[in-house]
This record gives structure tokens, sequence and C-alpha cells, in this order.
């Protein structure tokens, strides 16, 4: 199944709640920038294989009828969009309905594939143009942390619900897996999928009976459950008032209220000692510049011999310093104050801020494609019911943007995802040193040795 958002395109343009709304409303005026836009995506167009359609059947390029679509309804305005703020306003014109494809994630696939190339090299600095900083409002400081969460995660229960299996795992999975390594996914298996994610971690931190271990991220609470039914107690931290009143409830129902504690705590102010730290996708929603205090925590509260495991989506170093500091489309509407790091730099950080070091890491981003491409066919069938909950079209177009640029980001390998050991490395035994002993005298020409 693909995405085809057409249902939601309209054939003009839509009211926009300008008050929730304000740069979808507003469509820029730059015609300079809007012709270098269009010279630009010409350019993309025949060095990618790109279709883009005009109004009324027109090609900008020559393309075939096969090739990943970008069906441009309202031209102007979307050339404006991008000529204004670049990649936001391209998330943005998708928001209004000023273009649409029918394979939203095979157009996004092939735009996520070597990304840095798709501007010239002699041309990047245009970038200066649109680029802009992140706002100081969204570094994830104690203070904005909790804002930063409650603008994604506190959205709405329901909303979750209707689109991820039975466990409200919202993380990748990992599927069983053919001869050659794809994973076997399907709707029926992603509850068995996401445990299978969930059991690798807690047995790669060795979570067992008598074990006490922080959770840093609840989500809505299945770790947690997984955990306290192997015997251990679990003490999950989250900021989200939302999930922590479900995964509560949940544990509540399962009857392990008295061996998990959740609480609506910042990481930062973690107190105790504890076997086994673990955490899954929680370090994109930290910020660079406070991974430090993020692995310093892990080390402060992890008791002598115990074992960190983490799942976290990670990027390639130089991709990852080149957007540090970048105000995108995903930051400004899905995950505001977040980064995605390298596993370079979790080595580094960790190196230098704490006694932990990566022991162990193992990499499965097939696998998330595959877990988002079933989040997205679920969310897309259900828009109704999405409409039901009180969030509007541009909402909707919003989210289905965001899970198809999420799943391309992963099949073009621009993405991946990686579960995480961390350890203290043992001490260096200490050889003893040889005694001392009086050299031998020289012996000369002719004398027994």
């Amino acid at each position: 199944m693909t995405l085809s958002a057409e249902p939601l395109t309209p054939a003009a343009p839509a009211p926009v709640d300008a008050h929730h709304w304000p740069d979808v409303a507003r469509t820029p005026h730059v015609p300079a920038r809007a012709a270098v836009a269009r010279r630009l995506l010409a350019r993309i167009a025949r060095r990618r294989g790109l279709r883009v359609e005009l109004p009324g059947g027109r090609l900008l390029v020559p393309a075939p009828a096969a090739a990943p679509t970008l069906r441009l309804h309202r031209p102007d305005a979307f050339f404006h969009r991008i000529g204004k703020s670049g990649l936001i306003g391209f998330g943005e014109s998708y928001q209004a309905g000023d273009w649409d494809s029918p394979d939203l994630v095979a157009l996004l696939t092939e735009l996520a594939t070597a990304p840095e190339t798709l501007v010239p090299a002699g041309a990047q600095w245009l970038r200066r143009l649109y680029v802009s900083r992140r706002p100081a409002a969204e570094l994830s400081t104690p203070d904005n942390a909790r804002t930063n969460i409650h603008r994604h995660y506190d959205l709405s229960n329901d909303l979750f619900a209707l689109f991820l299996d039975p466990t409200l795992s919202y993380s990748s999975a990992v599927f069983p897996t053919a001869q050659d390594g794809t994973p076997l996914a399907s709707w029926e298996g992603l509850a068995e999928a996401q445990h299978r994610k969930i059991d690798r971690l807690l047995d790669l931190a060795r979570v067992r009976t008598g074990s006490r271990v922080l959770e840093i991220g609840t989500g809505w609470g299945e770790l947690a459950l997984r955990a306290a039914a192997r015997g251990a107690t679990v003490v999950s931290l989250t900021l989200s008032e939302e999930q922590q009143d479900l995964a509560r409830r949940r544990i509540a129902a399962a009857g392990l209220a008295d061996r998990v504690e959740v609480r609506l705590c910042d990481y930062r102010a973690a107190e105790g000692e504890f076997d086994a730290v673990v955490s899954v996708e929680m370090i994109e929603a930290v910020g660079r510049p406070f991974w430090p205090a993020y692995f310093a925590t892990i080390d402060r509260v992890l008791a002598p011999g115990g074992r960190a495991a983490l799942q976290a989506i990670t990027m390639p170093h130089e991709r990852m310093l080149a957007s540090s500091g970048t105000h995108t489309w995903i930051l400004k509407y899905i995950f505001p104050g977040g980064q995605i790091p390298s596993l370079d730099a979790i080595r580094q950080s960790t190196a230098r801020h704490t006694s932990l070091r990566v022991a162990a890491c193992d990499s499965f981003g097939p696998h998330y494609a595959q877990t988002l491409r079933l989040w997205r066919e679920r969310f897309t069938a259900r828009a109704g019911q999405v409409g039901a909950l009180g969030f509007d079209p541009v909402f909707r177009r919003m989210w289905e943007l965001y899970l198809a640029y999420s799943e391309a980001g992963f099949a073009a390998g621009y993405l991946d995802v990686q579960q995480i050991l961390l350890t203290r490395p043992e001490p260096a035994l200490t050889r003893p040193e040889p005694a001392r002993t009086r050299p031998e005298p020289a012996r000369g020409p002719g004398q027994p040795s």
C-alpha cells in the first residue's frame, strides 16, 4: 500500500487556520528566490530521474511515467515557499496542499539518497538565504524539555492508539527475517516484533529477577511491563503527563504496580543506584548540547558492574555535523529540540564525559523502514478517525509527510537504528614485575653457556 494523500488535496487552496498554522496559511512572495528554486528543482529532476508534473499535464523536464513523481497543484506557491525557507517550505507546501505524489515514499526515498548532492557544490552558498538557526526557546534545557515533549507526546493517547499496535510501542520493531535478511513485516506480527525488540534490549542489559532497572523515557509502559514480568523492579522516567497516566493504568491492570514506579521527572534529576539502565529512542530528544549530561546521568546511577542498553536512531557523522544547529521542518513541526546522533558522537561523548564505553552495537535500519510503513498505512487508512479526534487536514497531511519522510530516510540508508551496550571496562590486570636479579657476567669466547 502506498501513501496517496489525494483525498486531502483541495482543487483550490483550502482555508487554513492562521492561528494554528501561520506559516502554512501565509504564502511568501520572493520572485527571485522562487526562480532559483524552479531551476534547482529542474536540475534535481534531470539528475535523479524524477517526474515533476505541472497543472494541465505538462512536465517540468522530460521524464518517464514510472519515475518517482512530484505532482504540483500550485507551482507558484510551491516555488515561493521553497525559495523563502528551503526544506521547511517544502514541508509547509505539502501541508498546504500545494503538491502531492502518487507514491510519496518512493519520491522521498530518492530525495533522501545522498542528500548532500542535491544542491551543486558551487551553489551551497544559497543555503544562507533560507537556512535558519534553531530557536533558543526549543533548546532542551530542563525548563524547555517538558514543553518540547508536550508538543509531541501529549497530543492525544487516542491518536497514537489509532496507528500503533496494542503494545503502544513507538519505536522500531525487530521482525523475523528471510534468508537474505529482509524483514518479514506484517501488521499481524507487529506486536510480537515489538516484544522481540524489547526482550533483546533487556537481554543486552542482563535484566533478570531482582534487577534494579532505570528506564529513561517511559513511552506507554510496555518495556517496564516486560522488565517487571521478569522479576525486576523498575523506575521509569517521563516528561509526558499523558504517557505517565496511561502507563500507570496499564501497569496497574497487569498487577505489577508494586514493581514499577513511573515518575514525571527529567533524566537529569534521576536518583538511586541501578543494575541496568535502559532507554529506547529517547536520546534523539536530548539535543546535542546535553548529550554529555545524558550519559553522565547514566554513569552516575549505574551500579558497579551494571550495564546500560540504549536503542537510538543514528545518522552518518558528517551529516550530523552539517545539520547540527539547523532548524528543519521536522524540528519545527514534529520534534522540537531534537538531534539525531551518530554512533561516533555517542562513542566520543561517553569517552570524554563518563567511565562508560560502547561495548557492542547492532544496527537494523531496514526494520525501522518496515515499522514506519505499517504505522503510515494504518494512519492513512484511519484519516477519518484522526479527524474525528479534532485534528484538521493540515495536521493529517503533516503527519503523513512525517511518517513517509522517516520511512524514506531508513529505506535510503540515510538513517539507521542501533541497540547499543554501554559498560565500564574492566580494570587492566597488573602484571607482576619480574624479580630483579644481578646480571650475569658476560661470557668470553669459548666459555660454555
